[in-house]
């Protein structure tokens, strides 16, 4: 049986302060609780269909990684237990278990923190129109879904709405300052190198992946979603092979379909099919299977 679809949270008769693509947020005071529903997003715009469980892994995945990978760099996390929640919120625990967090309310960095380890996506079609990525100078010759020669931090916009827009790094420090700048760069690829590492040994490629990070005082903490297959691209070890596209343990199967139809990228999105929604959701589960070496 299918478990049920949570597409939007509501907690009695409050709605979330906050809501983002696939992310609630309730300002609780002094910490902000995070509720990760089963919306799905591709190209920057919300679709209509839920991936069944889809929170409830994103979340898991998240809380491995936040443990492995906390004495590279702090992140937000304070409690994941119903239990340890503000008494005001445990009556809903039908919408919390496995799918929330506790958190600090650190204010958020405006930036999206990508690195690329590997040559795909946006990347890849930069790449054949400027030979870089950001702003950031490749050899000639790369081919589609090459290795770097080293991981390469290629920062975003943090859009409210719509796309988020590439920036160079002399953009981000425009923004953001040189010292901060050079914070996020050598933790983005501190947390990628280390995080590419394990997930090798699981036969898994991280080819890229999107840090947020934000400010509580002055330390600069890990926040959000971490590592997931909403955030990442995740190959398979075995049957990578340069000069394709790779088959992927992400939402690129999403996007995939949806380069098949004639819509704009604008919303509204069109409505997936069945398969579609429980495949995704299967190679969501596989991610977390392989990754963290057991069943969710």
């Amino acid at each position: 049986m299918t478990e049920p679809v949570l597409l939007h949270s509501q907690l009695g008769d409050r709605r979330p302060d906050r809501t983002g693509k696939v992310r609630d947020l309730y300002d609780l005071g002094e910490a902000l609780l995070i509720i990760a529903s089963d919306r799905l997003s591709a190209f920057d715009v919300v679709l209509p269909d839920g991936i069944p469980g889809k929170g409830r892994t994103l979340t898991a995945l998240s809380l491995f990684w936040f443990d492995l990978l906390r004495e590279v760099a702090p992140n937000h996390l304070i409690a994941t237990e119903v239990a340890d929640y503000p008494a005001a919120v445990q009556p809903f625990a039908d919408q919390l278990v496995g799918r929330s967090m506790l958190v600090k309310k650190a204010q958020v960095v405006p930036v999206e923190c990508v690195v690329r380890g590997y040559l795909a996506g946006s990347g890849w079609k930069e790449y054949r129109q400027s030979q870089s990525v950001c702003g950031v100078p490749l050899p000639a010759g790369l081919r589609e879904s090459d290795q770097l020669p080293q991981p390469i931090f290629t920062p975003t916009t943090k859009a409210e709405s719509g796309h988020d827009l590439p920036m160079t790094k002399d953009e981000v420090v425009a923004l953001l300052g040189a010292e901060l700048t050079e914070r996020l760069v050598v933790a983005s690829l501190d947390l990628y190198t280390k995080a590419a590492e394990h997930a090798r040994t699981r036969g898994v490629i991280i080819a890229d992946t999107k840090f947020e990070f934000g400010l509580f005082g002055d330390e600069l903490l890990v926040v959000d979603e971490v590592l997931t297959p909403d955030s990442s691209r995740f190959w398979d070890v075995e049957t990578y092979a340069p000069g394709r596209g790779q088959d992927s343990f992400d939402k690129q199967y999403v996007r995939d379909y949806l380069e098949t139809l004639d819509w704009n990228k604008q919303p509204p999105a069109p409505p997936l099919p069945a398969e579609i929604v429980a495949r995704t959701g299967e190679k969501y589960r596989e991610a977390y299977r392989r990754i963290v070496g057991r069943e969710l």
